[in-house]
Order: structure tokens, then sequence, then C-alpha cells
């Protein structure tokens, strides 16, 4: 499995940003996908989720009604759509399969790419 994000930069607060993930190696279409991100200091956290279909999200109560979480399966990528940008959602932001009740394994996550908000 590779996992490659991109599209994060430096970003004013009240900006937007919009980050993708290019998934290969797996069933793209099948499998839950999630957006995590890991602030300095801070242990990583689960942002969005979205079913293999694309029929169903979640969010994050931090980011809900601010940021979109979408797919292509025709293209095995995953987008998020970040609009109001805090300062608080400056991190490195990894995207990964998601599974109920678990947690992605050490050796699968990509790079991340970096998102920076300044107030």
């Amino acid at each position: 499995v590779q996992l490659v994000e991109s599209g994060g930069g430096l970003v004013q607060a009240g900006g937007s940003l919009r980050l993708s993930c290019a998934a290969s190696g797996m069933t793209f279409s099948i499998t839950g996908m999630g957006w995590y991100r890991q602030a300095p200091g801070k242990q990583r956290e689960l942002v969005a989720t979205i079913t293999g279909s694309g029929g169903s999200t979640n969010y994050a109560d931090s980011v809900a009604g601010r940021f979109t979480i979408s797919r292509d399966n025709a293209k095995n990528t995953m987008y998020l759509q970040m609009n109001s940008l805090e300062y608080e959602d400056t991190a490195v932001y990894y995207c990964n399969a998601f599974f109920p009740g678990g947690w992605p394994s050490a050796d699968s996550w990509g790079q991340g790419t970096q998102v920076t908000v300044s107030s």
C-alpha cells in the first residue's frame, strides 16, 4: 500500500486549502478511508472518514462544518476541502484506511502534508 498526500501549505486564518491523497496497492473503492492529523506535541487524531462508496462521512467536532471529505474512486484519490481554517488546524495531515474501533498499522503511513495556519 502506498499513500501520497499533497496540497498542504501556509495559509492565513480564515483561508482554505484542498488536500489530496493518492492511494495505490489497495482495492480503493471498497476501503473506508480517513484523514488524520498530528499537531506538534500532540497525538495523531482522526479528523474525517468516508465509506468506500463515498455515501457516508463523519467528522470530528473540531472540524465539522468547515471541512469536507470526498473521494473519486475512478482516480483512487481522496480529498479534504478545508475552509475557515483556524490556527489550531496547524498540523501534518495524513490519509489512511479507516477501521472502526481500530487504527492503521505503524508502517502504513505516508509522509503526510504540512498545513500551517497563521493567526
